[in-house]
This record gives C-alpha cells, sequence and structure tokens, in this order.
C-alpha cells in the first residue's frame, strides 16, 4: 500500500530537491511508478537527442519517487548502485516517461528497476537497475 501518492511526491521534491524541475508523477500503486519528464532544449546534446544525464537523472528520480511512495517522506534515503543501458536514441520534442518498479524493498535496502520510453512510441530508450540504501529510522 503506498504511503505517499503522486501530489505528495512531488510537493516533497520541490521541498526538498528544488533544483529538479520539469518532472510529473503520473502513477503510483503497490508496484512502483510511472514518472514523466517534459523534454525541453536543456535535455538535449548535439545532434538533437536526449543527453544520456538526463534519462540517468529520470531513471533515479523515478526510483527515489517508487521509494518514497512506500516509506514515506525520507530524504536521505539514497542510491547505493546504478546500471543503466542506453538502447536507442530517444527523439527530440517528445516526454520521456520512466515506468520503475520496485523488486524489493527490505528493512534497509530497495532493489528496482526502471524502462524508459518516448512518448508515443513502444520501444524502451534506457534499461536502469538500481539500488536505494534506506536511512534507520530514528
Amino acid at each position: 500500500m503506498p504511503m505517499m501518492d503522486g501530489p505528495q511526491i512531488e510537493a516533497f521534491l520541490a521541498a526538498e530537491f528544488p533544483q529538479v524541475s520539469g518532472y510529473t508523477v503520473e502513477r503510483v500503486d503497490d508496484a512502483g511508478v510511472t514518472l514523466r519528464l517534459a523534454v525541453s532544449d536543456r535535455h538535449l546534446r548535439p545532434g538533437g537527442t536526449v543527453s544520456g544525464p538526463t534519462m540517468f537523472e529520470l531513471a533515479d528520480l523515478a526510483m527515489y519517487a517508487a521509494v518514497l511512495s512506500r516509506i514515506g517522506p525520507v530524504a536521505l534515503a539514497v542510491t547505493t548502485s546504478a546500471n543503466i543501458d542506453f538502447m536507442r536514441k530517444p527523439p527530440a520534442g517528445r516526454d520521456l516517461v520512466a515506468d520503475c518498479r520496485l523488486l524489493k524493498l527490505g528493512r534497509v535496502l530497495a532493489v528496482g528497476d526502471a524502462l524508459i520510453r518516448a512518448e508515443g512510441h513502444d520501444g524502451v530508450v534506457a534499461r536502469a537497475a538500481m539500488t536505494y540504501s534506506i536511512p534507520p529510522k530514528p
């Protein structure tokens, strides 16, 4: 059962991480979250495609949102492991959508994966596997 919904996650991110913007939580359920990035010119690399660091940020933020949805507003949950495969170039001018699912949620670690697609395209543009460390409760 999710502890935080989409608007709560967005409000938490705005308060704790104002440097990240352009993201919308579209889905929160027991399996994970869907996070959308409104792609703009600042996300593009030469050649007119979305940059790798932008896609990594989307995957990492989707995993963070999935963890928060289950444990509540814990700012110090952090990435401990990340692996991303870039599979195809996403087209410019389309939002990116990350579907993140939690594969395991333990007391101190959360493991999940994220599949990133360009809006309107079925093909996966990137796949990420991530582990988060959950701090002990005070």
